[in-house]
């Protein structure tokens, strides 16, 4: 995949979906709803059950209308399963360098976690194509702030943690471009309706 194909799903949606603990047999229905809702990434945390299957079966699903990868993803090993199950975002908790050169090697979309510019350098220089501040709830606006005034102005960093629709605009307004949604949009035992409802708040909250 292109790194065209992801600033455009970006530009149209920049906020990804964390399907934390979704199950296979439910994933689905609820790519759709995200999909319907205008949402155009899509995130299986690799300690959700049976992950690869999730990723497999949304690549097939909504693969031509929402960019679908994972999260959670630690080791180099991980970064080639979750290619060959067609999934193209590789996101991680953490900055390791590794991983982020074998997600860029492959022509994969780097998305590492980071909280420090040290780490945020670190991972521009291993290849990464836009950066997490996780835990965002451990950080603030005013931290966001500071790191832009360093970062190149062209890199995106995206919080992630404890982003609800109500707590975007500070965030927005420090300079984030997009965010990582998790338990305010999904959480295991969401039906697709729900997660539906709570994507179209997101989107609302956007405005």
């Amino acid at each position: 995949m292109s790194h065209a194909a992801f600033d455009a799903a970006f530009a149209r949606c920049p906020l990804i979906a964390i399907l934390r603990g979704v199950r296979p047999d439910e994933v689905e229905a609820i790519g759709e709803a995200l999909v319907d809702a205008g949402f155009t990434l899509i995130e299986v945390p690799l300690n959700s059950p049976d992950p690869l299957d999730s990723i497999a079966r949304l690549a097939k699903r909504v693969g031509d209308r929402a960019i679908v990868g994972a999260g959670t993803v630690l080791r180099e090993a991980d970064v080639a399963a979750v290619a060959d199950a067609g999934g193209t975002l590789i996101i991680s908790p953490n900055a390791n360098p590794a991983v982020i050169a074998a997600s860029a090697t492959r022509g994969l979309v780097s998305l590492p976690g980071i909280a420090t510019p040290t780490e945020a350098f670190a991972a521009l220089d291993a290849g990464a194509t836009a950066l997490k501040l996780f835990p965002a709830e451990a950080a603030s606006p005013a931290v966001l702030k500071a790191m832009r005034a360093v970062l190149p102005p062209a890199i995106r960093v995206l919080p992630v943690g404890g982003i609800a629709p109500d707590t975007m605009q500070p965030w927005r307004d420090a300079g984030a471009p997009g965010f990582g949604l998790g338990s305010a949009l999904y959480k295991p035992g969401f039906t697709a309706a729900e997660v539906g409802e709570r994507a179209a708040a997101f989107i609302r909250a956007l405005g």
